[in-house]
């Protein structure tokens, strides 16, 4: 531990100059707050030797304005096409391609998810065999694989990078305006229509419109003044306060609005994108004291073990706190169940402090990549791995708390994963002279 907190510290003061820090520290808040918000609203039940649970957000509507400071994956994609579009540019001018940026992009999102599609279903496995009941395994897989939808969405625009950012390039502020109009159209089309299907494709356009928004402040098509800055915050505002307490939408940013995401998010997306843009100045000249960087950089270090692992925490301290009559079950409507949620949380973060004790060094390993020489067949093995991958975290993320067998995922899912990851795995990792290049 010494040692990991040595190196942290030497690549806080490594860090140079001209980079953008603010974007780690919206990274790191959002992914806090998207786990704190998990927790607090994750409700369980144990009823005659029966453990459950439910979204409290389905009890407690007087908390649906609450959502609005807790959904905040708005700013994770906003940060992350910002740092996608800032890698992508270094890469390039390295002489990389786009299929190599993509090869070593993905690297460190899927090493900790692979952890996760192993861990799990061998868990699971001995957990069947030693008579746990599977009911209850169903509904913690199930919360396990929680995160794997916005894990899907993200992965998917980082692989669709190269051809988002050569977009960007061409249209610049257009892309995600142009988005923002598709997810319009489509919310008339399934609110007026019932056309669900055609709604749904606002998964695609709304995080696409917030991704292309990093590229355009990576490029600098977002310079506004801290005034400017606040003033499209509050214009933001009105517009969402519009659209929901008058307009047709649903008050949480929770459900509703984000499945599939609705105009009314891209409100929302808009005033948090102006309010990073006030708060940039602020935030780096903060971030250039040594501890409060550091802090940033430790935590960013194991982002996505946090990120993965904070349901399983969650599961876990269910299975403990409940059965075993430890943790209080009162109405989820009274103020007692409120109090109760600071002692679940606290609990929630020393499980997962401990998971990522356990998992956190496969993020912070650094692999030895030295991909295949660009060729026909480094494309076409890329683009079918990366297809299984995807194909594997949408085949679990849809599956739903039902029992999925002993590796309590869906085996499908868990096996196209685990198939396109290893071929992207070899890929990246075999000599270049094995195609025949030197």
């Amino acid at each position: 531990m010494p040692g990991l907190l040595s190196a942290v510290r030497d690549m806080a003061v490594r860090t140079p100059d001209k980079r953008e820090r603010s974007v780690d520290l919206w990274r790191a808040v959002a992914i806090c707050l998207v786990v704190l918000g998990h927790w607090f609203v994750v409700a369980v039940a144990y009823r005659d030797g029966e453990l459950s649970g439910y979204n409290a957000l389905a009890v407690l509507t007087w908390i649906d304005p609450v959502t609005w400071l807790f959904q905040v994956m708005p700013i994770f994609f906003f940060v992350g096409g910002y740092a996608g579009g800032a890698s992508l540019a270094s890469q390039r001018a390295a002489g990389d391609d786009g299929i190599g940026w993509v090869l070593k992009r993905t690297d460190r999102l899927l090493r900790p998810t692979t952890a996760l599609f192993l861990v799990l279903p061998a868990v699971t496995v001995v957990a069947v065999a030693a008579g746990v009941d599977q009911r209850l395994l169903g509904t913690a897989a199930w919360l396990a694989s929680v995160p794997l939808w916005f894990l899907l969405a993200y992965l998917a625009l980082v692989v669709l990078t190269p051809w988002l950012h050569a977009l960007h390039r061409r249209a610049g502020l257009a892309v995600p305006a142009v988005m923002v109009l598709l997810v319009a159209l489509a919310d008339l089309l399934r609110m007026g229509f019932n056309l669900q299907l055609v709604g749904d494709s606002s998964y695609l356009f709304a995080w696409l419109a917030v991704y292309q928004l990093g590229f355009c402040w990576r490029d600098g098509l977002l310079r506004l003044s801290r005034r400017q800055a606040l003033a499209l915050a509050a214009a933001g505002l009105v517009v969402l306060i519009g659209l929901t307490v008058v307009g047709p939408y649903d008050l949480a940013m929770v459900g509703y609005n984000t499945n599939p995401p609705t105009l009314a998010l891209m409100a929302l997306a808009g005033t948090q994108v102006a309010v990073v843009l006030a708060l940039q100045p602020a935030a780096n000249r903060w971030l250039r004291g040594i501890g409060p960087w550091t802090a940033v950089v430790a935590a960013n270090a194991v982002i996505l073990t946090v990120f993965l692992w904070h349901m399983t925490a969650a599961a876990i301290a269910a299975v403990l706190l409940y059965p075993t009559g430890v943790m209080a079950q009162p109405s989820i409507d009274s103020g007692a169940w409120l109090l109760w949620r600071v002692p679940w949380i606290a609990f929630c973060a020393v499980v997962l402090a401990v998971l990522v004790a356990l998992f956190a060094w496969i993020e912070l390993r650094r692999s030895v990549l030295n991909p295949v020489a660009p060729g026909p067949w480094r494309s076409g093995a890329t683009v079918l791995g990366m297809a299984a991958v995807l194909a594997g975290l949408f085949v679990v993320a849809v599956s739903g708390p039902d029992y999925h067998g002993p590796t309590g995922l869906p085996w499908g899912g868990v096996v196209l994963y685990l198939l396109g990851a290893a071929v992207l795995r070899v890929v990246r990792t075999q000599p270049a002279r094995s195609t025949g290049a030197r």
